[in-house]
């Protein structure tokens, strides 16, 4: 039956022209995006998948700064340790050399002493990167130090990560500042003093409180006898004395060498992780991108494909709509 008020050829024409081109419509923006789930109706599953992991590889970006400045911080403390060990070893090689010598030689050793005692101060005090200087500290300040009476390393934040929860758990890699400062303005005990100025007993070279400098130089040896290479002389000491020296000396070079092996340790973490969180970002990147990324070559397809099937809509709703010009045919005369 012919009727001039309803075309159903020419309304199932239209709907599927519609049908072709909503879908032509969403091929359309997946090609121009590259994304298949681009909004959370596209793919809401997917779509809170990829937003959330989005959000953390920006947060990992930012561990990365951190480790960055973290090494340098590393390796600032790092440069100026080696440097002093090797004033440490040469200031040995001088009371060695004092040994034996005449009390004006001795003075003369002590010059030069004096001079490599200062430089090492310089040094300690020169290690600072952005505010921060681990070898020249005082306690008594938190700006990146051990607090007042309190044993706390420094933290470096290393590694970010979300748990099965989604908690966020923070991985930090720690330096010891207590166990490889040179120098501490605040400390008023040799046991908490820098490796440098804490009196040592001779007798252990360890740093102790009962340790005294020797009241009389040339004296007989006592007990409590300690030296500190910040401060010892070797002006009018008897080599008795000079060799007590000699081991506070390499005492100290020892806890001097293990301080730079630390952070020789933490430095070698610190480029690992950044490796390692450097690779983990790309792998999250691939990820996410086999969730919401399109195949740009499927998609290229059914453009072509959906743009033949447009064409071939508007046709059919052109010969469906012209039906209703055949029945104007049989009321001309």
């Amino acid at each position: 039956m012919a009727s001039i008020n309803t075309n159903p050829s020419a309304m199932t024409a239209l709907q599927s022209l519609h049908v072709t081109n909503k879908a032509l419509a969403v091929v359309q923006g997946r090609i121009s995006t590259g994304l298949r789930v681009a909004e959370a109706k596209d793919n809401a599953a997917y779509w809170s998948i990829a937003t959330t992991m989005r959000s953390d590889n920006k947060v990992l970006a930012t561990v990365q700064d951190t480790l960055g400045l973290g090494a340098s911080r590393v390796d600032t403390a790092y440069t100026a340790l080696e440097s002093t060990l090797d004033l440490v070893s040469d200031m040995r090689q001088k009371i060695l050399a004092a040994i034996g010598k005449d009390p004006s030689g001795k003075d003369q050793i002590q010059q030069e002493i004096s001079a490599i005692q200062a430089q090492l101060e310089s040094m300690a005090r020169s290690a600072t990167f952005s505010g921060q200087n681990w070898l020249a500290v005082n306690a008594s300040e938190t700006n990146g130090h051990p607090a007042e009476g309190v044993h706390r390393p420094v933290e470096i934040v290393s590694s970010f990560s979300r748990g099965h929860t989604g908690a966020i758990e923070l991985g930090m890699i720690e330096i010891d500042v207590d166990r490889i400062k040179l120098y501490d303005d605040a400390a008023t005990t040799n046991e908490t003093k820098g490796l440098l100025e804490g009196l040592r007993l001779a007798s252990t070279g360890k740093r102790d409180d009962t340790a005294e400098a020797p009241a009389t130089p040339g004296a007989d040896a006592e007990a409590t006898d300690g030296y500190a290479v910040a401060s010892l002389s070797v002006s009018g000491y008897s080599d008795d004395q000079l060799k007590d020296m000699l081991s506070v000396v390499d005492a100290t070079l020892k806890e001097m060498t293990d301080a730079a092996t630390s952070i020789g340790a933490a430095k070698k973490r610190i480029d690992l992780q950044k490796d390692f969180g450097s690779n983990l970002m790309d792998s999250i990147d691939r990820g996410v991108g086999q969730l919401v990324d399109a195949d740009m070559n499927k998609e290229s397809t059914r453009l072509q494909a959906l743009q033949v099937q447009q064409q071939l809509g508007i046709q059919s709703l052109s010969i469906a709509n012209s039906n209703a010009q055949n029945i104007l045919s049989l009321f001309r005369q």
